[in-house]
Formats: structure tokens, sequence, C-alpha cells
């Protein structure tokens, strides 16, 4: 490649094209490619990578906990999961239909693990998502307020196609969280998608927020249209920490479905 075209892709912003092209010359020439032919190929190169590019600046800016894929889950460890309806909302139909998403279920059971998981196939499907766990949202409002943020958090909240918040039910939050998660929930009430993640029962939030009215409300409103998953079972991080082999998966109970999902209204 000659330095003045290498010089105007670099000032077109062209890199993955740049990177490419010698190959693409040789494959033109060995296979006797048409222009237009030659044009499609180095074009669908430059946007493959800026593709990849934007995934990876997307993931970095959902901040997950860790990044996880749903191939690296073991749904042979707990039949309770519904495989089938896990997949369902890989497709991410509910963040184009801005519904919401609310699992239910004891510590370690892998709520964590498949709503990043799903976070990260939503940033792939090219949407925004942003993952924060319950404490992290109570903090950033509350150092938002007490140095005059002007609403710049809650900006940040708003903004995401998916918005994850995780956690809740670990421990009982400060004061004034049932305000600060109610004009989250109410603001992105059915214009975009929220997924939340529970250890406790619903009837149990009024005392982990410190405010029964408030929990009362956004559950009224989070719950309109959303999907509600319960998992049951043992503790994936309990099962690591014993040593005991993975269990291999088994057929039938893979066709176990004892999960309990749907539309709550």
């Amino acid at each position: 490649m000659n330095e003045r075209l290498h010089s105007a892709l670099r000032k077109l912003r062209l890199s993955g094209l740049a990177e490419s092209l010698q190959i693409r010359l040789e494959e033109a020439a060995a296979n006797r490619l048409t222009h237009a032919e030659f044009l499609e190929l180095i074009l669908q190169d430059e946007l493959a990578v800026r593709d990849e590019r934007q995934t990876q600046r997307r993931t970095k800016a959902a901040a997950f906990r860790e990044l996880k894929t749903l191939d690296q889950f073991n749904f042979s460890f707990n039949p309770s999961i519904n495989k089938q309806r896990i997949y369902e909302l890989a497709t991410c139909r509910f963040i184009r239909e801005a519904r919401d998403v609310l699992w239910l279920g004891p510590p370690g059971v892998g709520k964590s693990f498949l709503v990043q998981a799903l976070g990260y196939q939503a940033i792939k499907s090219g949407f925004l998502v942003y993952y924060r766990s319950v404490f992290d949202v109570v903090r950033d409002f509350m150092q938002d307020e007490a140095f005059g943020g002007q609403d710049k958090v809650l900006a940040k909240y708003l903004k995401p196609d998916l918005l994850i918040v995780d956690d809740m039910g670990m421990k009982q939050l400060p004061s004034k969280s049932g305000e600060f998660l109610f004009e989250i929930i109410m603001r992105r009430y059915e214009l975009k998608s929220t997924m939340m993640t529970s250890n406790r029962p619903l009837e149990d939030w009024g005392k982990l927020i410190g405010d029964v009215p408030a929990a009362t409300a956004i559950l009224d409103r989070f719950l309109h249209r959303a999907e509600l998953i319960n998992i049951t079972g043992k503790s994936y991080r309990m099962h690591d920490r014993d040593g005991a082999p993975s269990p291999q998966p088994d057929a039938k109970k893979q066709r176990g479905r004892a999960t309990t999902e749907g539309d709550a209204a």
C-alpha cells in the first residue's frame, strides 16, 4: 500500500479498512473480483472493526462486576432455571418493548451471573446497558445530592436501554433510598427496560428501604409489565467452595420446569 493511500485512510479514520486492505487487494487480484465486490469486502471489514470497538466501549461503560456470557452458565446444576426462557430474554425483545424483569431467589443461585450475561448480550445486540448494585445506586444519588450534581446522576440512570439493579435485599438500605429508587423506576416506566434482582420476598421491600409507601409505589409500577422469574435451589458459590465436581448435563433434568415466571399484574 502506498503512503498517500495509507495517509488518506488515517485521515478518514478507516483503520479497519487500512488493516485488511493489502490482503483484500491480493484476494481481489487472485479471484478477479469486480470493483463492486472488492468495495463491498473492504467496507465490511471496516464495519466489523467499528462494531467490535463499539461493543468494547459499551461493555466498559456498562460497569459489570464480572463479564459473563450465557454459554459459561451451567444450567444443569439448577434444573429450576428455565433455559429456554433465559434465551428468550437474550433475544432482547423485552428491551425493544420496554418491559422489565424481576429475579427472585436466595443468594448464590445464579441471578447476578444471568443478568450480567444478558446485559452483555444486549450490548452485542446494539443496546446501551448500565449495571449497578442497589448499594451503588443509593451511594451515587446521595453523593449527587450532597454535591449538588443537578440531576447528572439521574440522567446517567435514565439513558441506558437496559438498567440492571442487582443485590436488592442483601441488607437494609439507608434513609431516602426509597425516594431514589422510585425516581428511577417512575422515570423509566414504560420507556426503558429495567432488570432487578432480589434475595428477599417482595413483602420485605418496605423494611429494606425503610419506607413502605415508597416500596409499594415502586412495585406497583415495576411489576405492571414485568417478567417475574423465581429461582430456587443450591448455591453455585457454595458448590464451588466445597470442591465438588460439576454435574454433567442430564436430559431429564433439562426438561424440568420448576421456575415460576410470567407476567405479573
